[in-house]
C-alpha cells in the first residue's frame, strides 16, 4: 500500500516538472525568435553599414560625413546587443537574491536605453537627409537601414511602457521595496548591506517616475510596524475617554500614568528610530527633501494625535487641587521630550504635530497656574462648612499639609517653578520665585483660619478645646521635619505646639477636672472632730461623681484622636486627674457602705478603680476605615483614594 502511495506521489511531482518544463520551453523558443530576428536585423544593419561605408567613399563623399553616421549607427548594434543580454537578466534573475546586482542591472540598462535612443536619433537624421547616389537597390538598402533603426529608437518606449521589460523590472523591485521596508531591523543593527540596498531601490524608483508609490508604500509599511509595536499597549482610552466620562481626575488618574510611560515609549524609542530610518533610506534619493512627509504620516499612524487630543481633554476636566498634581506630572513628561519632539518634528511636513504640541503645552501651563494661584481662595471657600462633630482633624486639613509637602517636593516644585517663569514670560512679566512661597504660606494661613472659625461651631466648650488641641498638635507634629514645616518656619511650628498645650489644660479643666471635686471629704462626718461617717452623703457624692463620669463619657467616647501619640497622651492626662481620687475614694469610703459592685438598679458602686481605668484607655480611638487600615489619619495614599477627598480644594464649598 506504502510503494503505490509512493508511486502515486512520484508520478505528480513528474508531471508538475514536465508542465513547467513545458511552459519554459515555449518561453524560451518565444524569447529565442525575438532575439534571432533582432540578431538578423541587426546583421543585416552591420553589413549594410558597411556596404553604405564603401559607396559613400567610392563617390567620394567626405570622411567627416560618412564618421557622422557610420560611429552611431555602430554603437547602435552594440548598445542593442548589450540591451539584450540585460533583458535576459532581468526577466531570469530574482531580485531578492542580490537586490544590489538587480538595482545595478536596471540602473544600467536605464543608461543603455538612453544611449540607443540618442544614437538611434543621429543615424536618422543622417539616413533621412537623401541618398548619396540614385541606385534602386541603395535606396532599398537605406530604407531598409532606415525602418530598422527607427523601430530601435522605439525600444525605450516600449520597455518603459506597461507590460514592459522596465516596467516589470521596477516591479519586482517595487515588492522588494515592500518586502525589505518589513525586514528591516531597528538602525542599530540593521547590517550595512540592507540599507544600501533600500537606498539604491528607493533611488531607482525616484528617477522612473514613481516617487509617490514609493512614498505610500513606504508608509504603509512602516505605519503597519508602528501598529505592530504599540499592539501589547492598552490605547483605546486615548480615544474614548471624554469629558463627561470622569467627575474628577483622580478617576482616571491610572490613565495618565499610562500615557506618560507610553508617549515617551512612542516619542523617545519608536518614533525616534522611525525618524532616523527614514532619514537613512532616502538619504540619496532624488526628492529626500520629501521624505519628512514619509515620517510624518507614520507619526500620525503611531496615534500621536490620540496623544495630544487626551493630553487636551485633561487640562478640560474641572480645576481641583489633584488634577494640579497630574499636571505637573504630564508638563514634566512633555518637558522631559522637549528636544525630542523639537528634533523629529521640526519640519513643515510635521507643521500640524508642532501646533498641536504647543497647544497642548500652553493648556498645561495655564492650566498649572490658574489652579496654583486659586489654591488659597479654595481653602478659605471650604471655611463655610461644618466641623467633624467627632472633634476629630478635618480631612481638609489632613488633606492640605500632605497635599503641600508633596507640592514643595524637589521635582513637583522645580517644576512649578519653571511652569509660572514661562507663564508669567509669557505675559510680560518679571518672575519672583517668593510670589510662589508666599502662596503656600498663605494656603496654610488660610487652613489656619478654617480651623478656627470651625471649632467656634461648637457648641460644647469642652468639644471646641478638643477639637483646637487635636488640630494644633497635628499642624506641628505632621509638619516638623517637613518641607512645609521648614517652609512656615520654627516660630509658626512652636506657636501650635504651644496653643495645643493651651487648649490641652482648657479641655481638661472643662471636663475632667471638674470630676475631683465631686468627690471632695466636706459633709461627710456627722460630728466635727468626731470619725463617725455619713453613709447617704458618701453614697451621694458617689452617685453624683458616677453619674458625671457616665455623661463625660458617653459625650467623649464617639471623640476621636487620630495620632496615636495624642491618644496616649491625653489618656494619661485624665487617668491623673480622674483615677486617684476615685482609688482613694474608695479604699477610704467603700466599707463603710457595704462596698459590692453589681449591675442591679440599686448599685451602690458602679465601676471599680480598675474598670474606670480601662474604660479611660478606650476614648478617642478612631472609627475602623475612616482613614483606611492605617491608624494614621496623615496618609495621602489613603486620603487621595478616598471619593472625599476629590471634593476637596475645589470650586464647590464641601464638607470639612
Amino acid at each position: 500500500m506504502y510503494d503505490i502511495e509512493k508511486i502515486k506521489a512520484t508520478r505528480e511531482l513528474l508531471k508538475c516538472s514536465i508542465e513547467k518544463s513545458r511552459k519554459l520551453g515555449v518561453e524560451i523558443s518565444e524569447r529565442s525568435w525575438r532575439l534571432e530576428s533582432c540578431e538578423q536585423r541587426l546583421d543585416f544593419l552591420s553589413v549594410a553599414l558597411r556596404e553604405l561605408s564603401c559607396k559613400c567613399t567610392l563617390y567620394k563623399m567626405s570622411t567627416h560625413d560618412i564618421d557622422r553616421v557610420i560611429g552611431p549607427a555602430s554603437s547602435v548594434v552594440m548598445i542593442f546587443d548589450v540591451i539584450c543580454g540585460f533583458e535576459t537578466s532581468l526577466s531570469n534573475d530574482d531580485v531578492s537574491e542580490d537586490v544590489f546586482a538587480y538595482v545595478t542591472t536596471v540602473k544600467r540598462m536605464e543608461e543603455a536605453l538612453g544611449l540607443l535612443t540618442d544614437n538611434c536619433k543621429l543615424v536618422v537624421s543622417w539616413l533621412d537627409t537623401g541618398s548619396c547616389c540614385d541606385s534602386s537597390l541603395y535606396v532599398r538598402k537605406v530604407n531598409k537601414c532606415l525602418s530598422i533603426v527607427r523601430g530601435l529608437q522605439g525600444t525605450e518606449e516600449r520597455f518603459r511602457a506597461k507590460g514592459g521589460v522596465l516596467m516589470i523590472a521596477l516591479d519586482k523591485v517595487e515588492v522588494e521595496y515592500a518586502s525589505m521596508l518589513r525586514g528591516i531591523a531597528p538602525l542599530s543593527v540593521a547590517l550595512p548591506d540592507v540599507i544600501r540596498n533600500v537606498q539604491g531601490v528607493v533611488e531607482r524608483l525616484g528617477v522612473n517616475g514613481r516617487v509617490e508609490k514609493c512614498m505610500s508604500v513606504y508608509v504603509e509599511v512602516r505605519g503597519l510596524n508602528v501598529r505592530k509595536a504599540l499592539e501589547g499597549f492598552d490605547l483605546d482610552y486615548l480615544e474614548e475617554i471624554s469629558l463627561t466620562d470622569f467627575d474628577s481626575v483622580l478617576s482616571v488618574e491610572h490613565y495618565i500614568d499610562q500615557w506618560d510611560k507610553q508617549l515617551e515609549f512612542v516619542v523617545k524609542y519608536l518614533l525616534d528610530t522611525e525618524h532616523r530610518l527614514c532619514v537613512e533610506v532616502f538619504r540619496k534619493a532624488t526628492f529626500k527633501d520629501r521624505s519628512m512627509e514619509c515620517f510624518a504620516r507614520v507619526a500620525v499612524l503611531s496615534g500621536i494625535h490620540s496623544f495630544i487630543k487626551f493630553g487636551n481633554t485633561i487640562t478640560k476636566g474641572k480645576k481641583e487641587a489633584i488634577k494640579l498634581l497630574k499636571l505637573l506630572d504630564m508638563f514634566g513628561s512633555l518637558n522631559k521630550l522637549r528636544s525630542d519632539f523639537n528634533r523629529l518634528f521640526s519640519g513643515r511636513a510635521c507643521g500640524e504635530i508642532q501646533t498641536q504640541t504647543r497647544d497642548l503645552i500652553k493648556k498645561v501651563v495655564n492650566g498649572i497656574c490658574e489652579i496654583f494661584w486659586e489654591l488659597s481662595l479654595q481653602v478659605e471657600l471650604q471655611r463655610p462648612t461644618s466641623p467633624p462633630v467627632d472633634g476629630s482633624v478635618p480631612r481638609l486639613v489632613n488633606f492640605v499639609v500632605e497635599y503641600c509637602n508633596q507640592l514643595l517636593e524637589d521635582e513637583y516644585w522645580s517644576t512649578l517653578i519653571q511652569v509660572v517663569e514661562i507663564h508669567q514670560g509669557w505675559n510680560h512679566e518679571s518672575f519672583e520665585k517668593g510670589l510662589l512661597l508666599n502662596e503656600m504660606q498663605n494656603i496654610v494661613t488660610a487652613l489656619g483660619l478654617n480651623i478656627e472659625t470651625w471649632a467656634k461651631r461648637h457648641e460644647d466648650a469642652s468639644l471646641s478645646y478638643f477639637f483646637l488641641m487635636n488640630n494644633h498638635w497635628y499642624l506641628c507634629k505632621y509638619t516638623r521635619g517637613t518641607k512645609l514645616g521648614e517652609l512656615m518656619g520654627n516660630e509658626w511650628l512652636t506657636g501650635h505646639e504651644e496653643f495645643m498645650e493651651y487648649y490641652e489644660t482648657l479641655y481638661l479643666k472643662e471636663s475632667w477636672e471638674k470630676l475631683p471635686a465631686l468627690l471632695n471629704e466636706e459633709g461627710l462626718v456627722l460630728f466635727p472632730g468626731g470619725r463617725a461617717i455619713d453613709r447617704q452623703v458618701v453614697k451621694k457624692k458617689l452617685k453624683e461623681f458616677t453619674e458625671a463620669f457616665d455623661e463625660i463619657y458617653k459625650k467623649q467616647s464617639n471623640w476621636e484622636l487620630c495620632d496615636k501619640g495624642l491618644r496616649w497622651r491625653i489618656r494619661q492626662l485624665v487617668l491623673h486627674v480622674v483615677l486617684p481620687s476615685y482609688s482613694s475614694y474608695l479604699e477610704k469610703y467603700a466599707s463603710s457602705i457595704e462596698f459590692e459592685v453589681t449591675t442591679t438598679a440599686d448599685q451602690r458602686v458602679k465601676y471599680t478603680a480598675k474598670t474606670l481605668g480601662n474604660m479611660i484607655t478606650c476614648l478617642f480611638e478612631p472609627k475602623v476605615g475612616k482613614y483606611g487600615n492605617s491608624t494614621k489619619c496623615t496618609e495621602l495614599s489613603d486620603m487621595v483614594n478616598n471619593s472625599f477627598v476629590t471634593k476637596q480644594l475645589s470650586s464647590t464649598p464641601a464638607a470639612a
